[in-house]
């Protein structure tokens, strides 16, 4: 799909395309050309334009996502390229910024966006080299330092130190990015790209060193805060971050499994419990929260009903809810706003089928992302499901992978699903036909390759087939085995892998040391 570039594009493209007239040039450029300039030259991946663009910006703001995304002169959203040549050369044009003493410009910058980049899992530059969210974490911590040490060394004219521009970024710190992340926010008043965090995630980090840096961002301006993974936070030490940091603007609450576990709740626990919803519940902005791989069985009303502001969002998978969770979830002010909702691990259509339709009946109108994957799904129920389904017209994704579907119901299901217009995204699973006889569901990771491969190509075939027939390649389906791609763990996966090992020795060392005490 080609799509249409003005003559003023065109022209751009052709100006920037040779590198060298174009840097010599860049002088006797008007003002408002530079964002129609930087846009082709992103586009063509032309590094060295990119890096004198952004050293030479003669206006107040950098937008990054308005500056990629859709224009009248050309109408591509370039904000999911996160290419590594583009990015690098934006970053060092706008330490270099600082730095350049001979610019023709009067240095008016006060604001770098760089909010608006999209981690996506295919990515079409042409050096085929990304740079992820933490990698970017990493460069403008590290460019922050150099800055700082370069201008406390070198003869630097006075307006330089007058210099001061917010630079907006979604910052993601482990432990291996954490030294210098410190470094660059301990230093932020005395230098003069300022980090401002909008959205904060962390993984692979102490719970020491994740109060300590959480600080430094300044809470106050964060909107997206996501714990995860492999910082160990349990309740006692989400209340004691509740109680210590306010978080006023707070939209979007990722915490990380096992945070509440309602199983071993003692009455002190119960009272916990109460004062984290109700700090839940001065987060008037808060619109976005998971919980994932908690349990919180019979909890859910407690947690979230202090909640003054509708979520939009929600993701309880996995956390053993009950008939009661339910029930408040279908009646709440929340089930008329939910435009995405994970009820993943649940059985829902044994356990609560009618509360779990009113609940899809009651966000069917908004609803746009619906994740139910291992909730016990069988043939028998797809008319039902089909039935809950219908009414949800601006439904854009549904993944309901590790479901016992069978092939044949997978086709009936697929025809149905080419009528919901905004449809974009389907995760199926395996059909339960293509695995032996006697599988038992949910399946263990070591029997989900198993299955009958050339069989599962030929069913995909005709699902696919299904969409073509229906003019609907526009909906793109797959089998992600391991879950969907998250471009945070891609990035990220060797630190973590090898945490994993790290921490899997540390406690066979546990075992073997008591055994031999034992012995």
């Amino acid at each position: 799909r080609t799509t249409m570039k003005s003559l003023r594009f065109i022209s751009a493209e052709a100006f920037v395309s040779n590198a060298e007239f174009a840097r010599k040039s860049l002088s006797a450029v008007a003002h408002d050309l530079f964002p129609l300039l930087f846009k082709a030259s992103y586009l063509l991946e032309q590094g060295e334009v990119i890096h004198d663009l952004v050293e030479n910006w003669p206006l107040f703001d950098f937008n990054m996502g308005k500056l990629l995304g859709a224009t009248l002169d050309y109408q591509e959203d370039l904000s999911h390229r996160t290419c590594s040549v583009c990015l690098e050369s934006c970053l060092t044009g706008l330490r270099d910024y600082v730095l350049n003493q001979s610019s023709p410009y009067m240095k008016r910058l006060k604001v770098v966006d760089l909010t608006g980049i999209k981690d996506v899992e295919v990515q079409f530059c042409k050096c085929k080299k990304t740079m992820g969210r933490w990698s970017r974490t990493l460069l403008l911590s590290k460019l922050c330092s150099e800055l700082l040490v370069y201008l406390q060394q070198a003869q630097c004219n006075p307006g330089t130190f007058e210099i001061s521009i917010n630079v907006l970024i979604d910052l993601f710190v482990t432990e291996r990015n954490y030294e210098l992340v410190v470094q660059a926010l301990l230093k932020k008043c005395s230098c003069p790209l300022k980090i401002c965090c909008v959205a904060f995630r962390s993984d692979n980090l102490t719970l020491q060193k994740f109060f300590y840096i959480i600080k430094l961002t300044d809470p106050s301006l964060l909107r997206k805060l996501e714990i995860v993974h492999n910082v160990h936070l349990e309740m006692e030490h989400l209340e004691m971050l509740f109680n210590s940091i306010h978080f006023p603007l707070l939209m979007s609450l990722t915490l990380p499994a096992r945070t509440f576990n309602v199983r071993r709740f003692t009455a002190a626990d119960e009272q916990m419990l109460t004062n984290i919803g109700e700090k839940m519940g001065e987060m008037t902005q808060l619109t976005e929260l998971s919980m994932s791989f908690s349990i919180l069985t019979g909890r859910i009303q407690k947690l979230i009903s202090p909640l003054k502001t509708p979520l939009k969002m929600l993701d309880v998978s996995n956390c053993s809810l009950n008939h009661a969770d339910m029930a408040f979830l279908a009646n709440s002010f929340h089930a008329n706003h939910l435009e995405a909702l994970d009820l993943s691990g649940h059985d829902i259509t044994e356990l609560y089928p009618s509360t779990f339709f009113k609940l899809l009946s009651h966000c069917s109108s908004v609803l746009r992302s619906l994740t139910l994957e291992d909730c016990n799904i069988q043939d028998t129920h797809v008319n039902m499901l089909i039935l809950g389904l219908s009414p949800c017209q601006k439904l854009e994704e549904f993944k309901f992978i590790g479901n016992p579907l069978s092939s044949q119901a997978l086709k009936h299901l697929f025809t149905f699903l080419c009528e919901l217009p905004m449809l974009k995204n389907v995760e199926f699973p395996v059909p339960r036909d293509c695995y032996p006889i006697g599988i038992t569901y949910p399946i263990d990771d070591a029997s989900l390759c198993r299955f009958d491969h050339q069989k599962y190509e030929r069913v995909a075939e005709e699902l696919n087939l299904i969409l073509l027939q229906a003019n609907r390649e526009d909906v793109k389906a797959s089998t992600p085995l391991f879950g969907s791609y998250d471009a945070a763990v891609q990035e990220t996966n060797n630190e973590l892998g090898a945490y994993l090992i790290k921490s899997f020795k540390e406690t066979l060392e546990k075992f073997t040391t008591s055994f031999n005490k034992m012995s």
